[in-house]
């Protein structure tokens, strides 16, 4: 039977792209259609679920008597003796001040939580809804929501009512002049305010090191030894794409590179290109070869004959691990072992930002790529403060604005702000290939025109999960137990995705879970293994360096910087140039 061919595409179709692009740009590169789709199947399926109806009704009544109830007891006894009807989740300090508990604040912090309550359950539990779109329509309302808390309002805040008594209005007149400045950064595309204190090169980034190799996508950088002796096996870390590198050479305090060298390691670390419109065909592939191949070459000759740990942090570890099953299926050795922090190989529940990758999203994204060649920083940053709206913004309105209070910036804040772009190529696959279809946990990722599959990996693996992450959750980072049979070092620390990262010895109130997964172990869930994990107090970068010396030989003299004789020369001082572009 003859197979139907499609027609070839018209030249009125090459319109679409362009209006596409437009339209990109009009709704923020969030795709209005899957939002409009989820709030579809959500509304017609409740609409035919009438015991649903009942059940929502009923919760109603049910907290309009706990309401009332609430109310007696607060007539009666007090509003601080009154038992609260809702208690906000663990994480949610929205309303922690005593204040609150105030009359009559305590009344619209209570019925806020309750609106919440309800809302989740409409949202939730709708025979025959699509689960992304389950979460989708969950999520918006949690944005409308929040929009409309009595936190984030002048006139219901008791915290801002209070300091505008006691300064008579000072703190409005802060807020506003700090709103005329952030309008006047934003209209200039200035830095934010006291950036300037952190200056890459001079505040942060200084570890010492030389640039031993640059291409078109990377520079790769050997830090300077710092102990008489070092651990023969040399340490190549491959940070993400889409941060600039030095979140981990921050201040000197809390650079977790100067804190490896001071620990006897020889450290090397790649410095990603900040890319531009000449660079939208730089694809994954690119990536891998450009950045981990030519990065492992060049420490294999400055370094002869000795294997290197491999350590990724978030996208640059999926690309280590892709890397590491390739070299494993290939029967390259040079790998001694395998770190990943913050990472996911298997993306079939990435969390929240998941709700922001369907078709219709990625299709609308790259249709704005293809006129600019890249997705920019802001672009990303926008859905990063959408999945944490009340850290990221609200309480930042509020400190600014209302408080005239607003936070002292520090170095990891002012890294956030040196924003990257990626190219349109190498982000369009990414998202279709890891996000959209999981290829690299189905086995279905090709490296070389073959597929690779995690589980060839016999590396010994320290895998770091941070409990408050939105952009890697650390139960989907946990998933590679089950994709991989080699022994997993798996540690769950607190702090969140840069934060629980960034997690120096003299940090205070840190602490993580540590337990190891023998090679060929029987699979523990996440919940049985959190249950189950030794907590420890402190930073668990010791535990690695622990687990790294173990898996080392004894120090020796340090190697050479650079190997000019082998094409490696030393090409400048760290941080080197591609860490400056804008």
């Amino acid at each position: 039977m003859k197979m139907m061919s499609l027609p070839p595409p018209s030249a009125a179709s090459s319109i679409d792209p362009i209006v596409h692009a437009a339209w990109a740009r009009v709704v923020a590169s969030l795709a209005p259609e899957s939002i409009m789709q989820a709030w579809l199947d959500w509304g017609a399926h409740l609409a035919s679920s009438p015991g649903k109806r009942i059940d929502l009704a009923q919760l109603a009544l049910s907290q309009a008597g706990q309401m009332g109830a609430y109310l007696r007891d607060c007539l009666v006894a007090g509003p601080g003796a009154a038992r609260a009807c809702v208690e906000p989740p663990a994480r949610d300090h929205r309303f922690a001040a005593p204040e609150w508990r105030q009359w009559p604040f305590n009344l619209l912090h209570q019925s806020f939580l309750l609106q919440e309550q309800w809302w989740d359950a409409a949202a939730h539990g709708v025979w025959g809804v699509d689960k992304h779109h389950e979460d989708v329509v969950a999520f918006m309302m949690r944005q409308w929501l929040d929009m409309f808390s009595p936190g984030n309002l002048l006139a219901t805040n008791p915290l801002v009512l209070k300091r505008t008594v006691a300064e008579g209005g000072g703190n409005l007149l802060r807020g506003a002049g700090v709103l005329a400045a952030k309008l006047q950064q934003m209209a200039t595309e200035a830095p934010p305010r006291g950036t300037e204190d952190f200056v890459v090169g001079r505040d942060v980034a200084i570890t010492p090191g030389k640039v031993v190799l640059k291409n078109r996508l990377i520079e790769l950088i050997q830090y300077s030894p710092a102990t008489p002796q070092v651990h023969p096996e040399p340490i190549l870390i491959v940070p993400a794409w889409i941060m600039k590198y030095y979140i981990l050479d921050l201040s000197p305090q809390n650079s977790l590179i100067r804190y490896l060298v001071g620990q006897g390691h020889t450290v090397f670390c790649i410095s990603w290109k900040n890319p531009t419109g000449e660079d939208r065909d730089l694809g994954m592939d690119d990536y891998l070869e450009l950045g981990f191949h030519a990065a492992l070459g060049a420490v294999n000759a400055i370094v002869p004959q000795r294997k290197v740990h491999a350590t990724g942090y978030c996208l640059g570890g999926t690309l280590v691990s892709i890397a590491a099953a390739a070299m494993a299926r290939d029967g390259d050795a040079r790998l001694a072992s395998l770190s990943l922090f913050a990472t996911q190989t298997d993306f079939s529940e990435p969390g929240e930002l998941g709700l922001f990758i369907d078709e219709g999203q990625i299709s609308l994204l790259e249709a704005q790529m293809a006129q600019t060649g890249y997705l920019t920083g802001a672009q990303m940053g926008g859905a990063f403060q959408m999945l944490r709206s009340y850290d990221l913004l609200w309480s930042r309105l509020v400190n600014d604005y209302l408080l005239g209070t607003p936070a002292q910036m520090n170095d990891l804040m002012a890294w956030n702000a040196d924003t990257t772009r990626m190219p349109a190529k190498m982000h369009s696959q990414y998202l279709r290939r890891l996000f959209l279809n999981d290829d690299l946990s189905e086995g279905r990722y090709p490296v070389g025109g073959k597929p690779v599959a995690l589980n060839d990996i016999a590396l010994p693996l320290f895998c770091v999960g941070t409990a408050a992450d939105h952009v890697a959750p650390w139960r989907s980072v946990y998933k590679l137990h089950h994709e991989a049979v080699t022994e997993i070092t798996f540690v769950l620390t607190s702090g969140g995705h840069n934060a629980g990262i960034v997690s120096e010895p003299e940090h205070p109130h840190r602490h993580y879970q540590m337990q190891t997964r023998p090679f060929g172990a029987a699979y523990v869930a996440p919940d049985a293994w959190a249950a189950a994990a030794p907590q420890f107090e402190g930073s668990w970068w010791p535990a690695w360096t622990a687990w790294l010396r173990a898996r080392s030989e004894a120090p020796q003299q340090a190697p050479r910087m650079g190997a000019a004789a082998l094409g490696y020369p030393l090409l400048g001082d760290a941080p080197g140039a591609y860490v400056m572009e804008k």
